[in-house]
């Protein structure tokens, strides 16, 4: 999973993607398994930085970071805080790029169509349609497709403004838990776009980070009046916009996020490990993650009847602990 972080200097772009954001729950997880190794890198988000209007294309999603704090020693690069300029101002760049996209492309299909070509005159009416769009200072995502066609073509234009948005409002650490009057600005322009909002003190996310130990982050976060941290928040607000879910294998070797699509079966998921592991597939040992920390290891939540044996029909849910058994070995770690 990649997301492109967009937004004006000083906003909070570069301390978000430099945050470590492991889910909390692996760390949970550590503690009880008490694994050799712990990999997390399944569970970090991707951002590209500044960078973003050549390489933004390629991710799934935008996180776009808007500055909803007063600090008079941070300058903003126009003058005063104003959240609904600075969104206004990045989604103009932003449905700029995609109408000098559009507008290339249509040269190219326009010439097919003139001649009759079926295929070239879909794309060429569906690509009028978004460019009327974006003269219309509105964005790609507005424009929905009326056909599996067009939903084909849309996912080929890669245009920046057609991805899922998710918005970042980032405050002082006193605003973390109720958010502002910015953020309530924030949340009123952006009710009818089908667009998520979340509040994340990144100036605070970046001191927890620095902590050493699970234990010390917590003491933090209370005092911050916060259960968790602002960046499991958005993780898992990220992973929502994208209809994805994580579960986790946890073995004395190593504790493990796994990410996949909503919906997805036992031995669908078991693909994402490995191929073999899907096409072998002859059930899943499923523990709850809330059962898990509950009652503190496989065996006990055995003996408390927590333990499901799952075929090849099973939904996995988010935070499913589950062990892969094929008819090679099984797959726990």
């Amino acid at each position: 999973m990649k997301a492109g972080i967009v937004g004006l200097p000083n906003v909070g772009k570069s301390t978000l993607f430099n945050l470590n954001v492991p889910d909390p729950r692996i760390e949970k997880l550590e503690l009880l398994v008490k694994p050799e190794r712990l990999v997390k890198g399944a569970s970090k988000g991707e951002g590209l930085g500044n960078q973003f209007l050549g390489n933004i294309r390629e991710c799934n999603a935008i996180i776009h970071v808007l500055r909803c704090f007063d600090n008079d020693n941070i300058v903003h690069v126009d003058g005063n805080v104003n959240p609904i300029r600075d969104k206004e101002t990045i989604d103009i760049e932003l449905q700029l790029k995609d109408l000098e996209n559009v507008e290339k492309r249509l040269e190219k299909v326009n010439r097919a169509a003139k001649t009759g070509n079926k295929e070239a005159q879909t794309e060429k009416a569906f690509l009028d349609r978004i460019r009327e769009s974006l003269l219309q200072a509105k964005s790609a995502r507005t424009v929905l497709p009326q056909s599996n066609d067009e939903e084909l073509l849309l996912e080929s234009f890669q245009l920046i403004t057609a991805k899922p948005v998710l918005y970042v409002c980032n405050v002082d650490e006193n605003s973390a838990v109720t958010g502002n009057k910015y953020v309530d600005l924030v949340r009123e322009l952006v009710k009818d776009e089908d667009a998520e909002v979340i509040v994340l003190s990144v100036g605070a996310e970046a001191d927890i980070t620095e902590l050493e130990s699970y234990e010390e982050r917590q003491v933090f976060l209370e005092d911050m009046g916060l259960t968790e941290p602002g960046a499991s928040v958005l993780i898992r607000a990220a992973y929502k916009l994208l209809k994805q879910q994580t579960y986790f294998t946890a073995g004395v070797k190593e504790v493990r996020a796994w990410t996949i699509n909503i919906g997805s079966t036992a031995p669908q998921a078991a693909g994402v490990i490995h191929t073999d592991f899907e096409k072998g597939f002859i059930r899943a040992e499923v523990i709850a993650y809330e059962d898990f920390v509950q009652y503190g290891s496989e065996a006990k939540c055995k003996e408390a009847g927590k333990f499901k044996v799952e075929g090849k029909e099973y939904i996995v849910k988010d935070g499913d602990v589950i062990v892969f058994l094929d008819h090679i070995l099984p797959y726990k770690k």
